[in-house]
């Protein structure tokens, strides 16, 4: 696929038609595990001498087929398909750490992957560190220590849409041969390919935009195949000292994955496991993904210069505004458009935020992001409900913020949506002289919805 345009390989890329029936569509492998032609095969595929399929944990058509798709799009050398983006984190986070070292990370992420970090490393004997401004490189140089063996952080997150200076960190990491890993989860590949900026590693939670209808969770890990893992064998010695039943290290059996093949090994222990039907609805959502994030994009744009100037509005937070204080950064990285995520604040606080949603007809309220429909979520009572206010307002939280999500609607539709959603706000911030408190939660359930 080399030299092809982005919309051709993502119908195109990694695609095999195997079998006596030769199927232009890729084939749903429902199958737990495969049949091995003897007893030496069996053993070969064990051993890791034989690429065949041995058990649908391990490996599967519909999943590889997926993968080879994704790996091409973000221009990396190998990718690894799992059961949702929190494993695709999990997964890479555990194959790169042992007890007693330590992660650093962006602290504008993923509340999922922010509580991981913070809270589950920390019973494993993980420390980790926060970068309050992503974008304040002498912050990370300060944060990074001697045993540091990650650095995290995400191309574009939400809610408040702040964008990486992706190539600026890539160098940092880089002088200090730690492994940079990327979210790229709200950028797609289709409007920045972090690999391409220097980063080693990119995970996507492919649930949202790679699948595009809400229907299926799917998480995918992509090696960029650069990171010289031999030359750092005390460091990552699980990668480049250990050998495996044929004398080798991964490093030395396949330097340009040597950890996407250990992080599948992870993956197969710990058993996130895909269903091949989700990779199958994966791949039918990467087909029509830069016609989706284009029209969402452009949108989402439309939308936020709309919302900025409403008189129910307090602020907008979207790369795409001169406004923005990440605007100079997205020119540089987002030439294709600036995503289809943005934050609104509307006036009354809690008051009008709720009033706003519950106005709302065509937005569903719902917690999801990348969906042909568009969303709408209040984050300081739902996925940053665990926060408390001092850091509610240290991360712009603010009792009147909404995350929307912008999908396929026409767009007329959507301003009317929320031009009468916001006419709610204005009878609820009219009798406000002050912006309501979030509320307090005495209790929170153990089936809450984490952030997405």
């Amino acid at each position: 696929m080399s030299g092809l345009g982005f919309s051709t390989r993502q119908l195109h890329a990694g695609e095999r038609h195997d079998g006596p029936h030769a199927p232009r569509a890729t084939p749903i492998h429902l199958s737990a595990g495969f049949v091995f032609d003897d007893f030496d095969q069996a053993h070969a595929r064990f051993a890791g001498a034989d690429e065949g399929f041995s058990y649908t944990r391990v490996g599967n058509p519909t999943n590889a087929a997926a993968e080879r798709r994704i790996a091409d799009l973000e221009s990396g050398s190998a990718a690894l398909l799992v059961g949702s983006g929190q494993a695709a984190v999990a997964t890479t986070i555990l194959a790169l750490v042992s007890t007693g070292d330590h992660v650093l990370s962006s602290s504008s992420i993923y509340e999922g992957t922010r509580e991981l970090l913070r809270d589950d490393l920390a019973r494993l004997g993980v420390t980790v560190d926060f970068i309050a401004e992503p974008n304040d490189l002498a912050a990370w140089e300060r944060g990074i220590r001697p045993n540091t063996r990650v650095v995290f952080a995400e191309s574009i997150p939400n809610p408040k849409n702040d964008v990486l200076d992706v190539a600026a960190l890539a160098r940092l990491t880089r002088r200090h041969a730690i492994p940079f890993v990327v979210d790229n989860t709200l950028a797609t590949p289709y409007l920045l390919r972090p690999l391409e900026d220097g980063a080693d590693i990119v995970v996507h939670s492919a649930s949202k935009f790679l699948a595009g209808h809400g229907t299926v969770l799917g998480g995918v890990i992509v090696d960029g195949g650069t990171f010289p893992w031999a030359a750092h064998a005390d460091a990552y010695p699980q990668i480049a000292r250990t050998p495996g039943p044929d004398g080798l290290t991964f490093a030395e059996r396949s330097p340009h994955t040597a950890f996407l093949d250990f992080a599948r090994r992870v993956a197969m222990r710990y058993g996130p496991v895909p269903s091949p039907l989700n990779a199958f609805l994966i791949l039918q959502g990467i087909e029509t993904l830069s016609l989706r994030v284009q029209r969402q994009s452009d949108s989402a744009l439309h939308l936020a210069r709309w919302l900025e100037g409403h008189p129910q509005v307090e602020s907008v937070d979207y790369s795409g505004l001169p406004s923005s204080p990440h605007h100079a950064v997205a020119r540089r990285y987002l030439t294709r458009g600036f995503g289809a995520v943005l934050a609104v604040t509307v006036r009354g606080g809690v008051d009008g935020a709720r009033a706003f949603t519950n106005a709302l007809r065509v937005f569903t309220r719902m917690t999801h992001l990348g969906d042909v429909r568009s969303l709408v979520l209040h984050p300081a009572t739902t996925t940053h409900v665990l926060r408390d206010a001092d850091e509610l307002a240290a991360a712009g939280i603010h009792p009147g913020l909404l995350r929307l999500s912008i999908g396929l609607e026409d767009l007329d539709d959507l301003v009317a949506d929320l031009d009468r959603a916001l006419g709610e706000v204005a009878g609820v911030a009219g009798t406000s002289s002050a912006p309501a408190e979030v509320p307090v939660v005495e209790a929170v359930s153990p089936r809450r919805l984490l952030a997405v």
